[in-house]
């Protein structure tokens, strides 16, 4: 078992602000970021979509890399000693996914660093399993830390959705909300960073991390019916190694992209795990201010729940942060501050 990883700072560029406070500020206030973008949705109209309002119209890679670095810059403000001892673990969208705004991730990794101005540490690394890649690079930066190969790790995500390979493909898919089509998401982009380190002064930390598969994927071939086995197998490892059931569960975030199967998964786990005596447990999803932002959900949901921790309007303690992809991977993590799971 490894020890307790501590988030000692965050960083944020989104389509409803372009640093940590003000998004977290906006989607507390449930604020979104959603606009018709320059993509045909159906023949009723054009398609909405999250854009990031950057000061420049980069595309592309260098797009991707601005929005990361931005959001890295952030979180090393409150902590510069953290430079150039930081092992940055960069979580991007999945390989094989049409469109994807990345072609060379060392490249980027490379640019992000130019920007950032800071020399790439030898433990740095990619992580390229979409949604679900910040729960991987956790489990990454707590051996990293508690091995003592890297005092400081940054987890960083980036992802797009809005380019014309990945729209169309979304839509031949009927995976868009489009007038024609409730029973889907709303494309964005985004960046995220959290800066972890070790256990400091009982500030926010993760407690528990579960990563499992589900079979019934949202393209399983076999058709089958989604019983939520994967995400619950997640939760349950989450579980066991902070040694406290889910009835002791503050709230969750979720990255709920706004399809029906999402929902339906996340519901199911609750149904199978939640016994006894419990309060109210909030369901949080930046994906209602932010709509799908892939790879970077996780960070962004950690800076969430650290931010309201921090602020005094968390919806309780400790939370519980679950992310899954397409093709079936399901990560599920406990954080708490202030004091163990």
């Amino acid at each position: 078992m490894t020890a307790p990883v501590e988030i000692v700072s965050v960083g944020m560029v989104t389509a409803v602000g372009l640093d940590a406070p003000s998004a977290c500020a906006a989607m507390r206030a449930r604020l979104d970021g959603f606009q018709e973008t320059r993509f045909v949705g159906s023949p009723a109209g054009w398609l909405a979509g999250a854009p990031v309002p950057l000061p420049r119209n980069w595309i592309g890679e260098r797009r991707m890399a601005h929005l990361a670095a931005g959001a890295i810059a952030e979180a090393f403000e409150t902590h510069p000693q953290a430079r150039g001892q930081t092992a940055l673990i960069l979580c991007l969208p999945e390989e094989d996914r049409p469109g994807r705004p990345v072609r060379d991730n060392l490249a980027l990794l490379r640019r992000i660093s130019e920007i950032v101005e800071i020399e790439p540490h030898l433990r740095s690394r990619i992580v390229a399993y979409g949604r679900p890649s910040g729960h991987i690079a956790f489990d990454q930066a707590r051996r990293l830390i508690a091995s003592g190969e890297a005092p400081f790790v940054m987890i960083a995500g980036v992802d797009s959705y809005l380019t014309a390979p990945t729209i169309s493909h979304y839509l031949s898919k009927n995976r868009l909300l489009t007038a024609d089509n409730s029973n889907g998401f709303i494309p964005g982009e985004a960046a995220a960073a959290v800066l972890c380190a070790g256990p400091q002064h009982s500030g926010f930390r993760l407690f528990g991390l579960g990563l499992s598969h589900e079979e019934a994927a949202i393209y399983n071939d076999r058709d089958l019916p989604l019983r939520a086995d994967g995400m619950t197998a997640a939760y349950e490892a989450a579980f066991q190694e902070t040694g406290m059931d889910m009835n002791r569960l503050g709230y969750r975030i979720a990255d709920l992209i706004g399809e029906q199967y999402w929902f339906k998964q996340t519901a199911l786990a609750s149904i199978r795990l939640l016994r006894g005596r419990h309060e109210f447990q909030d369901l949080w999803s930046p994906a209602e201010s932010l709509g799908n932002i892939g790879a970077a959900a996780v960070p962004t949901m950690v800076g969430m729940a650290w931010t309201a921790a921090r602020k005094g309007y968390a919806a309780g303690n400790p939370v519980l942060i679950e992310a899954s992809s397409d093709a079936g991977a399901c990560g599920a993590a406990v954080f708490a501050y202030g004091r163990a799971a």
